[in-house]
């Protein structure tokens, strides 16, 4: 049996397109998965592109990647990085054997046998396509429920990357959730660019459901199913009816990420996030009264071309005001193919590293806080990890990560948890 290394760069949609291509490359022929690149004949890293770094990062792990391979391994380049740079990663690197962009996934089998081979449509469609089965924890499933992104955000290059959005027709994701549940799963989360406009364009008449609610229901009827998450929802489309779906639907976990970005009207506008300040707070309000014990959770960029100290103050308002149970904040990186990339205003490193670090200084402050006052709740818990020191790890409806002491006997449970010791990260319980 021949063994597969594969690095995954990036979010939870690359992680799943990692899950295809292994599904993919098991079907042709079978693959044994090894953590050791200097073992494998077939290495495969699966790239970010969202950022600078994790693109720099690119080429340094493929240098590191020859120097151990063995004879006869090829290596491959997955991801939005190879769709935007395609080419010029071959000409940067040409030991590398293939490049297949993040819409290309379902080519894998045919681009291994190709030398130098290249798939970066990003006009072509994979919605209707039915990938193998494949997945790295039988507990939890991932499940795309949309490719691609409409969206024009000017600091985003995701569009460039991953091509126009078409939603999977529901009665595929219905059918690709039944066999998870039927394999053991008993949490899926739900993957998309901006899940919640599920519905815009579909390449099949077939489609079923019409909007994101409606998909959200339908997953819900489910049997064996206890848990839907879902990632990640833009503020822009989080009408009335989503979010009292949301707030009333059993099985949907109470944990929400709105990606803010930032908490200026002013740059909002600038980077065509289509809505405002007062917008974000009324939706997040409007959440913590439908949901009062509800986890909210962020994006923020700090140092977009033309920030002031205003629209910074702007965002540790929004921060104050909405008090985020979890935060990914970065300093803002400049990608090609993108508008803001060629703004005039670029803020300079030193201030925009000084604003990072006092937002985020000021936010595990607000995470302390919020994590003791879990002191004395009970919340329920999926178990899903034995640790080595005898404590068994899950998480909360809310996604909180809870440690109990205990055995694989706990494993695949969903228990009542009382929490008697909180840290930043961590909350400690007793069954």
């Amino acid at each position: 049996m021949k063994k597969l290394f594969i690095e995954t760069l990036g979010c939870a949609m690359n992680v799943r397109d990692s899950e295809h291509m292994i599904a993919e490359l098991n079907q042709k022929e079978s693959y044994e998965l090894t953590t050791n690149a200097d073992d494998a004949d077939l290495i495969i890293i699966n790239t970010c592109s969202v950022r600078e770094k994790p693109v720099s990062k690119l080429f340094s792990e493929l240098g590191q990647f020859k120097k151990v391979r063995k004879s006869g391994a090829k290596i491959g380049v997955a991801g939005c990085t190879a769709s935007h740079l395609g080419e010029d990663i071959i000409k940067r690197a040409p030991y590398v054997d293939f490049v297949i962009g993040a819409r290309n996934v379902s080519k894998i089998t045919e681009v291994i046998d190709k030398k130098h081979s290249i798939e970066i449509d990003t006009s072509y469609d994979e919605s209707t396509y039915m990938f193998g089965e494949f997945r790295s924890n039988s507990l939890k499933a991932m499940v795309n429920i949309s490719i691609g992104c409409d969206k024009q955000c000017s600091f985003c290059i995701v569009p460039i990357t991953r091509g126009e959005e078409i939603s999977i027709p529901s009665n595929l994701i219905v059918q690709e959730v039944k066999k998870a549940v039927d394999s053991g799963a008993k949490e899926v989360t739900l993957l998309g660019q901006n899940v919640n406009n599920y519905g815009r364009r579909f390449s099949s008449s077939d489609s079923g459901a019409k909007n994101f609610t409606e998909l959200l229901r339908e997953v819900s009827k489910i049997d064996g199913l206890e848990r839907i998450r879902f990632s990640s929802p833009h503020p822009l489309h989080m009408d009335n009816e989503f979010l009292e779906e949301f707030a009333s639907n059993p099985k949907i976990c109470k944990q929400i990420h709105v990606p803010l970005q930032s908490g200026s009207t002013r740059l909002l506008k600038e980077m065509k996030r289509g809505y405002t300040k007062e917008w974000f707070l009324d939706r997040c309000e409007k959440i913590k009264k439908l949901v009062p014990n509800v986890a909210i959770s962020t994006d923020i960029i700090v140092g977009f071309p033309g920030e002031s100290e205003e629209d910074f103050e702007d965002t540790l308002d929004v921060l104050e005001r909405v008090r985020f149970d979890a935060l990914f904040s970065f300093k803002y990186s400049a990608r090609p193919h993108t508008a803001a990339a060629e703004y005039i205003e670029q803020v300079d490193a030193a201030v925009a590293s000084k604003r990072l670090q006092k937002l985020q200084a000021r936010h595990k402050e607000i995470q302390k806080e919020i994590m003791d006052a879990q002191i004395g709740s009970s919340v329920e818990v999926l178990f899903e990890e034995l640790k080595s020191d005898g404590k068994v790890a899950g998480r909360s409806d809310e996604g909180r990560l809870i440690m109990v002491d205990g055995s694989e006997e706990l494993l695949d449970k969903i228990l009542n948890v009382k929490i008697i010791k909180a840290n930043i990260t961590v909350l400690h319980g007793v069954i």
